[in-house]
């Protein structure tokens, strides 16, 4: 018997968040290969080069016009420029981390990211936690403690990005329904680009300009971080529109999974006991998490059938 058209969307739909957050976990040795590089050159030839990437999205799937409608709302428009703010934090900082050997912090940041989705539904929108979720709550608050304290140094770059990124997501789900993936992109960039322009000329004006000098697959490499920006996002969306969240929920962990396993076997990152105490206060926190989503989405499920 052939797979019905469900089973297929939600193969395709696998498939897809699968690749997204594969891409995203290798981009740590992406950038690392892109030395000499300054972390400040390679996220402003990130937001220009993604900028030219959408605008030849766009082109290529003729979505100039309702591009154009979404740009006369200022509503959207602000929206979006805060939007680009946050990525650009989270994009700043991760490229940061990754270029100055903080890989495992980084990764831990995005292990605590769903947590912080999580805290961010009661502070922002006003929901009420289940009994496990505010036990993976109070676990990631220990962590914290313990990273802080055992290791010697607050864990500001996770911190950074867990909450720059959950910001950020919130800010999506809201625009979600009207801004598709490469329109939003498309507006994130156009808003840095200025941004961008900036960090070039004091770069260019301190360390000099990389994009040339270093021969030609260094200069394909920086073009290409428009590519690898846009095409896992692209992914990803495909993917949430296939997907249920409990799926999407678990495959999310893929990404820090392999920036973790690449900081500490590749990059040979240090891990004292400290740090690993920490790291698993975080994930017994998912773990819980975890099990609290499959059970809620059971729940819904009884609910519905017996509707």
């Amino acid at each position: 018997m052939p797979p019905s058209p469900s089973a297929e969307h939600r193969t395709s739909g696998l498939v897809f968040a699968i690749s997204a957050h594969v891409l995203w976990g290798v981009l740590t040795l992406y950038f690392i290969a892109l030395a000499p590089t300054t972390a400040w050159e390679i996220v402003a030839w990130r937001v220009i080069f993604s900028l030219v990437f959408c605008a030849l999205l766009l082109t290529l799937t003729r979505a100039w016009r309702p591009f154009r409608l979404l740009v006369r709302s200022p509503r959207i428009l602000f929206t979006m420029a805060l939007a680009g703010a946050l990525i650009y934090v989270n994009w700043q900082t991760y490229v940061l981390a990754t270029v100055t050997g903080h890989v495992v912090e980084a990764a831990l940041g995005y292990f605590i990211n769903p947590i912080v989705t999580v805290l961010l539904g009661v502070m922002v929108q006003h929901e009420r936690l289940r009994p496990a979720q505010w036990v993976a709550v109070g676990l990631s608050a220990v962590a914290v403690v313990v990273l802080a304290v055992g290791y010697g140094a607050f864990p500001w770059i996770a911190l950074v990005l867990a909450f720059s990124f959950g910001f950020y997501g919130l800010i999506k789900k809201r625009v979600g329904p009207s801004v598709d993936a490469i329109s939003g992109l498309t507006l994130e960039t156009m808003w840095l680009t200025p941004v961008a322009v900036v960090q070039l000329t004091v770069v260019g004006l301190t360390t000099g300009i990389t994009l040339v000098g270093y021969g030609a697959w260094h200069t394909i490499a920086l073009a290409g971080a428009g590519v690898v920006t846009a095409v896992p996002l692209l992914f990803f969306a495909a993917a949430s529109r296939r997907l249920p969240l409990v799926y999407m929920g678990f495959v999310q962990y893929v990404t820090p999974l392999i920036q973790f396993l690449v900081g500490v076997f590749v990059l040979h990152e240090a891990m004292p006991p400290e740090r690993w105490v920490g790291f698993g206060f975080v994930w017994v926190a998912l773990i819980v998490l975890s099990v609290d989503m499959v059970a809620a989405a059971r729940a819904g499920r009884r609910v519905a059938r017996l509707a």
